[in-house]
């Protein structure tokens, strides 16, 4: 643009790699600047290139050693000869926190663009960062740090010597992660007698000829900026009762009478499409994973407990059958599914871990044993979600995380049959004719064709029918016995799709008349909030009130059921005749702690523990309340329905749920308008959340869109951003 701000226009056409620290080369013909680059983890690493002031595709001048450690702050020598840039040279090859920045984590390099090479500078103890050369090209200037001091440097280039020039700046971001740079831009002034730089809210000229030698630039300019009321809602946490939102593991009865799911911690059965959910047993070990028999007759369970560990059991659907156990040893059993004629039963035996402990893991894999449970042998050591093929002579599995397999009973000839880069939750129908997956937490259908080889299979894939069968995400995907239906669910729904009428070549119908389902069926099961009973007062206790620095060195307080009923002095308070009286002299007794940045355990999926240790630390040190800002949301939810349930002991369990990731993964959020952002957000508050995490979306009407989704459906945003120097307004 001029340099009256008018005339702006693009030179890059950059749609998701954004740039930054754009500078001039000499000539004014072109703009070197940092692309940034993100994989699997949202930090990102930059490369260096170069855009001609006409625009185009650009020229890439260095190339990123990995995805996490970065390249920053390019300046160009006053001949155009090199490009000067900070490097993050830390031991590792990948990003680290709590990195010692009194050792060497960033260094200056410089590329020569007549030679097409890259060479170290300068770097060592504190790193060097921020370079910067004087209009004569005598000197670099840099920004390093010396013990717990970030200091402006000066390099005689000629020489190779070095000195401090101020030990007065604000503190850069050598252990952070670097987007925007490692400490502000600043410049030379003309005579090369002065930098302006900026440090502790002011800018600052320090002369170059002293040390510390300084004075603040008198700096004033009027800025309009809109300001909005961050998206705040009250919630109405003091229920009697509530939904059970959380409905995992549902499976359909072949007949399609019922319905068989996880929630609470044990199984239930709803009739469809009506009925009252119930529980399938009346067991005190939670229940999990059910699968039916072909006929329907049998149902496939494991279950959990923490003294005894696992095991899988069969039951009758019909009449009052006692559940059968079949496992003969103590495990980690998941995912049990039966052959076509019942007469073989898959399993998973699951590693350790530090939620279920390391007890009885020592051969985890893939396993096959008969209906009765008799002859127990290993499959394959490796893979997920195993079931049997048609035949019975087969099963498919899932392997890495997002490829389905193919093996014999006995391990050999094992095939993969399908790789996607973002897809998952794989599921054959039972003629083998079609497979329903999820692509970045949708649901899909696509015919399944065999090849003899690998296929790569997408939502987007074109070479054979796929199809979108979800709006928002779909869990839980399972086949009708027929294979003409898709089940699946999302929170407390329950969705069937026909498949002829998504597929135009199944009936001749034409697949433009399917509507998406806006809403599924509810599952409806209520689940009674756990709640004491009784009045307790808590006497001659010393109480911090929240009162403002009130403190209540001899106190009472009165509790009625789950209430606070009073608090005072002892002897102010009246006690109620019909209180339980507890003496807590020399205890202090304060409000719970709200940690509302808590991880606690909610990454992982599959069974739930009955004690789940990181509660119990976080009661242990009086915290009453979480909020987990990232985590598996089926997991973390239903998490938190057991402690409202009274199954599981334990803090009030909030989270945003699984984050809206704006780097890779099979599980990032992909926002590009706001219809994407309301759809991410749905999915998630169909869970229970009323938060959500805005996690590192590198654009900023991405990061608005998902404000304004939150603010239209009552939901409270947690932002994580890109490590920014100072904080952005969104």
């Amino acid at each position: 643009m001029d340099r009256d701000g008018k005339n702006a226009k693009a030179i890059t056409k950059e749609s998701f790699r954004l740039l930054n620290n754009a500078v001039w080369t000499p000539d004014g013909q072109y703009i070197v600047a940092r692309k940034h680059f993100t994989s699997g983890r949202s930090l990102g690493a930059g490369e260096m290139w170069m855009y001609h002031l006409s625009g185009g595709n650009g020229l890439q001048i260095t190339t990123r050693k990995n995805d996490q450690q970065d390249v920053n702050e390019p300046c160009v020598s006053p001949d155009g000869r090199y490009v000067y840039f900070s490097e993050d040279m830390y031991p590792g090859g990948y990003f680290q926190y709590n990195k010692d920045p009194n050792n060497q984590i960033f260094m200056i390099r410089r590329f020569d663009r007549e030679k097409g090479k890259v060479e170290n500078v300068t770097g060592g103890g504190g790193g060097a960062v921020r370079p910067q050369l004087s209009h004569n090209g005598k000197y670099l200037s840099f920004v390093k740090r010396v013990r717990t001091k970030t200091v402006l440097y000066l390099r005689n280039l000629e020489t190779g010597e070095e000195w401090p020039v101020y030990d007065r700046l604000s503190k850069d971001q050598q252990e952070a992660w670097t987007v925007f740079g490692i400490y502000t831009g600043y410049a030379w002034s003309p005579d090369d007698r002065h930098i302006y730089i900026w440090a502790n809210g002011n800018i600052n000229k320090v002369s170059v000829e002293g040390v510390n030698q300084s004075a603040i630039v008198p700096f004033t300019c009027n800025v309009n900026q809109r300001i909005y009321d961050a998206v705040r809602f009250k919630q109405n946490l003091d229920l009697d009762q509530f939904k059970a939102n959380v409905i995992r593991q549902a499976i359909t009865a072949p007949n399609e009478k019922w319905l068989v799911f996880n929630a609470v911690g044990y199984l239930w059965k709803k009739r469809l499409p009506d009925g009252k959910p119930e529980r399938v047993t009346n067991g005190s070990d939670f229940e999990f994973e059910p699968s039916f028999s072909a006929d329907g007759q049998q149902l496939l369970y494991t279950t959990w407990n923490d003294e005894n560990s696992g095991a899988i059991y069969k039951v009758n659907m019909e009449g009052a059958a006692k559940p059968v156990k079949l496992t003969k040893t103590k495990g980690i059993f998941r995912t049990p599914s039966f052959s076509k004629d019942s007469k073989k039963i898959i399993f998973i035996k699951e590693g350790g871990s530090d939620a279920l402990g390391p007890a009885h893991t020592s051969q985890p894999g893939i396993y096959v044993m008969s209906g009765d449970g008799s002859g127990e042998q290993l499959v394959i050591q490796r893979g997920g979600t195993p079931f049997f093929n048609e035949a019975g002579d087969r099963i498919y599995f899932e392997t890495g995380s997002n490829n389905l397999s193919s093996c014999k009973l006995n391990g050999e000839d094992e095939k993969v049959l399908l790789r996607s880069t973002y897809g998952n939750n794989f599921r054959v129908s039972p003629d083998e004719q079609w497979i329903a997956f999820t692509d970045l937490h949708k649901a899909y259908v696509a015919a399944f064709p065999k090849t003899g080889k690998t296929i790569e299979i997408s939502g987007g894939s074109s070479d054979f029918p796929v199809k979108l069968v979800s709006k928002d995400a779909g869990y839980n995907l399972h086949w009708s016995s027929d294979a003409k239906k898709l089940h699946y669910t999302l929170g407390s729904q329950y969705y069937t799709i026909n498949l002829d009428e998504r597929f135009e070549f199944i009936a001749n119908k034409p697949d433009s008349l399917f509507k998406i389902p806006e809403q599924g069926r509810e599952v409806g099961l209520q689940v009674a909030m756990d709640k004491p009973s009784g009045i307790i007062a808590f006497t001659h206790a010393r109480i911090i009130t929240m009162k403002g620095d009130e403190v209540i060195e001899n106190g009472t307080i009165i509790v009625e059921g789950n209430k606070i009923k009073a608090v005072g002095k002892t002897g102010e308070v009246s006690i109620p005749a019909a209180a339980k009286t507890i003496d807590v002299s020399g205890k202090t007794i304060m409000p719970g702690f709200i940690d509302a940045h808590a991880h606690a355990g909610h990454f992982r999926t599959g069974i739930t523990p009955q004690k789940h240790w990181p509660y119990y630390a976080a009661l242990a040190y009086g915290v009453t309340t979480i909020h987990d800002p990232s985590a598996n949301s089926e997991f973390v939810f239903a998490n938190g329905e057991l402690v409202k349930s009274g199954a599981v002991i334990g803090p009030r369990v909030y989270s945003t749920g699984t984050i809206l990731y704006g780097a890779d993964g099979d599980f990032k959020a992909v926002i590009n308008s706001l219809d994407d952002a309301r759809s991410a957000l749905r999915r998630t508050k169909a869970f229970g959340a009323f938060s959500v995490k805005s996690y590192n979306q590198p654009r900023r009407e991405q990061r608005q869109q998902i404000i304004q989704a939150a603010r239209e459906l009552n939901m409270e945003v947690v932002p994580e951003g890109g490590s920014f120097f100072f904080t952005i307004p969104v």
